[in-house]
């Protein structure tokens, strides 16, 4: 029966093609369906039945890819990772946490970056979902902001999950990072090295975590008794080059700051440039800190104290909670509290 069984498939092997799910209907003598139910692990098939298809699966070496495994289903065996978000590293740490959560699982990521700008993005969400036919999507920020983005996919019933540094929807949904409590933490770090002038490069006050981190650095450094004035609060874009730009306005005034606090990393480089530029030593005569604590972080130099957030953790959780539904309560309670990671580039006001 073996040597029956492999001569039958020898025509896909010396094509070098390989085994196909038909191939292992028509080996094993059964329909198609019968094949994919086996390999999503369905009750509604015979022990007997079973242990022939997997023999058989077992000679030709056949491994089912994702879209297979769904052809007994309506939805397939893929997650999507919808994000708009200009950082490069910060997207390819999630889509590591969310490979590691997908690991051995025989769920496969597919990625769909947009531009929330756009008129017609949600639309193209829509098609991604539809035509992937998603068991499930990761919403990433800028786009996990958007309660419309959310409200479609549910209007076309296919399960998400939304990472925001607040809650937005109902916990089995949600990923909450926290940022502002992050931020906090940098405001109370900085007042207790003795600065008092510090300056904020806020991200685009259209990302909701770019409001998290400047409404918890001022509300903490308020609660101290420090204001931080207008003039010392610079909103930029999240990218290095916005950070260059915002940096260059507050240390080429009449009197620069002693610290600046940054919302992402990027943004610390730019100010890491212009600072050198212009000859101002860091940390003698300028404190810097960072958030994200990005791997950018430890290499520049000196090295970048930053707010830890954990991102590949999150989208660990974030894709765990698509493909674990009973214990996505459980999960989205997992503590993702960011931390501050001090290193080199902050110290007390000469």
């Amino acid at each position: 029966m073996i040597a029956r069984r492999k001569a039958a498939g020898s025509d896909a092997s010396a094509s070098g093609k390989a085994s196909t799910i038909n191939d292992i209907a028509r080996l094993s003598g059964v329909s198609k369906k019968t094949v994919s139910r086996i390999i999503n692990d369905s009750p509604l098939v015979r022990k007997d039945t079973r242990e022939r298809v997997e023999a058989v699966m077992r000679e030709v070496g056949y491994s089912p890819d994702p879209m297979a495994r769904g052809l007994a289903f309506r939805k397939s065996f893929l997650i999507g990772m919808v994000y708009d978000n200009p950082t490069a590293q910060y997207i390819v740490n999630m889509q590591y946490g969310a490979l590691d959560a997908l690991r051995d699982s025989g769920f496969e990521l597919v990625v769909h970056p947009c531009d929330s700008r756009s008129p017609g993005y949600i639309d193209g969400v829509r098609r991604f979902a539809q035509q992937q036919k998603l068991h499930g999507v990761m919403l990433v920020p800028r786009a996990s902001e958007d309660q419309a983005l959310a409200d479609m996919l549910a209007d076309i019933d296919c399960r998400y999950t939304r990472i925001a540094s607040v809650a937005m929807d109902e916990p089995s949904r949600m990923v909450v990072t926290h940022d502002r409590n992050g931020a906090a933490e940098v405001a109370d770090y900085l007042l207790g090295l003795g600065h008092a002038d510090i300056a904020l490069i806020t991200g685009p006050q259209a990302y909701r975590s770019a409001i998290e981190r400047t409404q918890g650095f001022i509300e903490a450094m308020a609660s101290k008794g420090v204001q931080v004035p207008k003039a010392r609060v610079v909103e930029a874009g999240y990218t290095f080059e916005s950070g260059v730009a915002a940096a260059e306005k507050l240390l080429f005034g009449k009197q620069r700051p002693t610290a600046i606090f940054c919302s992402n990393d990027e943004m610390a480089a730019g100010v890491y440039k212009v600072a050198m530029r212009a000859g101002i030593a860091i940390p003698r005569q300028l404190s810097v800190v960072g958030f994200d604590d990005s791997p950018l972080a430890s290499r520049l130099w000196p090295s970048l104290t930053s707010v830890r957030r954990h991102t590949r953790d999150t989208g660990r959780i974030a894709a765990a909670m698509l493909i674990q539904p009973e214990a996505a309560v459980a999960l989205s309670a997992a503590s993702i509290r960011p931390h501050l990671i001090i290193r080199d580039s902050a110290r007390p006001p000469e």
